[in-house]
């Protein structure tokens, strides 16, 4: 049931709206509505050229309309006189079907169907840069293994706790925060929740993070691998399932292997199988790349899967069974759109589960150290261009997430990789001046 926008804004003291959508990019389009105008644009959206986004559309087409949700209304904790709305958007009357907020509401909806409530988390983490992109913004933060230290953390205190604060005065559940794994990395854990909602937030997130930085006179990034030596940004996400009541978790079995139930390793099943075909997806831009193929960082560990394996509580699988009610899928980098990621990880999974697709044995050996010993362990894609290849080869997976969005996801996509393919770097100068 909505919400009367003109009724919240009054009682909130909300001067403006920022009515947002997520491109198939993963970048968060808005405008800015004054509270006086809420009503109307609660009734009829936003609107938007489309063409203007990462959507595909072309001059030529109708506006486009965002209409707002808002039963997800944010209210800025820093400038609570705004308030932030997710919205889902139309053509002509008709929803986008290749709207990434849509392509998740359907997935969902299908779950649902089927008698399953998805709940899910992610694990966002960043780097803290200088105002200029250019450099880490702490010169002091420069041990080998920087991860969890104290100091390096507490010389970022009056960043991360606002953020922190802010996601209380939310009610998220915040519930640790820390210096991550490379120097000037950080990340922040909050509760899971149904996917829809952790999408909405994920998305907030990032704006959240980038705010505050900006406010700090530094810069965020969840760019996947922003410095070449260092380990990159993952967006590690924990999926459950549950009955539609939200009241039991089907993951868990007391008598199943790990703890896991049938249901919970045919989930898994699904998601190997479609491995690296997802990865267009979970790892949508050419700088994926040098994250989940990177050679041994700094610390000693790049902390990223290179190939579609299942493990126990064991960090260096592309899937990892942390405890007996979930799943964590390492795969996913700071890039992935909220929305799609939630819907490639779910899709798959459910997939898995109506195919009772068999995930094969566990792994628990090290990877890193003795992956080579295993045989025929299909490895992640090599680049962006092979991972598009992937995806757009696999039938199974275009019906999963939606022939509409599939082709254009594609689509965008080889014109965002042709246009990197235009691009020549000092290495190429440097490497081929004298052949």
């Amino acid at each position: 049931m909505s919400k009367n926008l003109t009724d919240v804004a009054k009682k909130m003291g909300i001067r403006y709206f920022l009515i947002s959508f997520t491109d198939l990019f993963g970048v968060v389009r808005s405008k800015l509505v004054p509270a006086s105008a809420i009503g109307r644009m609660q009734k009829e959206g936003a609107g938007f050229g489309g063409f203007a986004a990462h959507l595909d559309m072309t001059p030529a087409d109708a506006d486009m309309f965002g209409i707002p949700d808002s039963e997800q209304l944010i209210q800025l904790p820093w400038k609570p006189e705004v308030g932030w709305l997710p919205s889902d958007i139309y053509l002509d009357g008709k929803i986008v079907e290749h709207g990434p907020r849509t392509v998740l509401k359907k997935i969902l909806a299908d779950a649902e169907s089927k008698g399953y409530r998805m709940k899910s988390g992610v694990e966002c983490e960043y780097f803290i840069l200088n105002s200029e992109g250019i450099k880490l913004s702490d010169p002091s933060d420069l041990q080998p293994k920087p991860c969890y230290d104290q100091q390096s953390l507490m010389r970022r205190y009056d960043m991360v706790s606002e953020i922190c604060d802010h996601m209380q005065t939310l009610g998220w559940g915040p519930y640790q925060n820390d210096h991550e794994d490379a120097n000037g990395q950080f990340e922040m854990n909050w509760d899971y929740s149904d996917a829809l909602i952790t999408a909405d937030r994920h998305s907030f997130f990032k704006y959240m993070v980038k705010t505050v930085a900006e406010n700090h006179g530094f810069r965020a990034t969840f760019m996947p691998k922003p410095l070449p030596y260092l380990t990159g940004n993952g967006c590690h996400a924990h999926i459950s399932v549950w009955n539609n009541d939200g009241k039991n978790n089907l993951m868990k079995d007391s008598n199943g292997e790990l703890g896991l139930s049938e249901l919970a390793y045919h989930f898994i099943g699904g998601l190997l199988k479609h491995g690296s075909s997802i990865t267009a997806v979970t790892n949508p831009v050419v700088n994926s790349y040098k994250r989940i193929n990177a050679p041994q960082t700094t610390s000693g560990a790049t902390w990223s899967p290179n190939t579609v394996t299942y493990s126990g509580n064991n960090r260096t699988h592309m899937i990892r069974i942390p405890d007996t009610d979930r799943i964590e899928v390492r795969l996913p980098d700071g890039a992935a759109n909220p929305y799609l990621l939630q819907a490639v990880l779910i899709g798959t999974g459910l997939w898995g589960i109506v195919n009772k697709t068999y995930p094969g044995k566990r792994l628990d050996i090290d990877m890193y150290a003795e992956g080579h010993k295993v045989k025929n362990a299909p490895k992640l894609p090599l680049n962006l261009l092979d991972a598009l290849k992937k995806f757009h080869s696999n039938k199974i997976l275009k019906d999963i997430l939606g022939e509409a969005f599939s082709n254009s996801y594609y689509k965008l996509k080889m014109e965002e990789w042709n246009q990197y393919m235009q691009h020549f770097s000092e290495w190429e100068r440097l490497n081929a001046l004298d052949v």
